[in-house]
């Protein structure tokens, strides 16, 4: 899918309150459409504004970097991290973590520009491998068609945010320049 020319891919290296309001609404709404990424429900504004907040003082600490998708009127409508903190022995990889776009602006190419801003992002720091893990079959495709490798996956890993439990998949990409 192309991706829309409208859609603008911005570093977010502060999380101000307008960005944490938009953040919290497109949070919001993926977990209300089912999606398993660490929240059940209720999924209330407070819970995604305090999950914001504490992303913020991780991305002042330099542990991750915080991508927005905004459409032209400037409303983010998704997002992706990519975690830097890793282990001593793993400075070359990092964890692509929270893609999320909002229903409004799904099958747009959002997902796609997201995936490879984050990429580049994670190439320019010097990150050589990248991982992550979906329990969603339509974000499956968007890896796959980027390149991404398939592990396996493993039952049961977490819970939806109903409770029911799923699956989730294993992927990695070697970044090259």
């Amino acid at each position: 899918m192309r991706v829309s020319q409208a859609i603008h891919i911005r570093d977010l290296p502060t999380l101000g309150e307008r960005e944490i309001q938009g953040l919290s609404d497109v949070l919001i709404d993926c977990v209300e459409s089912g999606a398993s990424v660490s929240f059940m429900l209720p999924m209330s504004r407070a819970k995604a504004e305090a999950f914001w907040r504490s992303t913020s003082a991780s991305v002042a600490r330099g542990e991750r970097v915080v991508l927005a998708a905004e459409d032209p009127a400037g409303t983010i409508v998704g997002t992706a991290q990519v975690i830097w903190a890793q282990p001593e022995n793993q400075p070359h990889r990092g964890d692509l973590a929270k893609m999320l776009v909002h229903r409004r602006a799904r099958r747009r190419g959002v997902g796609a520009a997201l995936l490879v801003a984050a990429e580049r992002r994670a190439l320019g720091a010097g990150k050589t491998l990248l991982v992550l893990d979906t329990a969603s079959d339509d974000a499956e495709r968007l890896y796959a068609r980027h390149g991404w490798q398939r592990c396996g996956q493993i039952p049961n890993y977490a819970l939806l945010p109903d409770g029911a439990p799923c699956a989730t998949t294993i992927f990695f990409k070697f970044l090259r320049t």
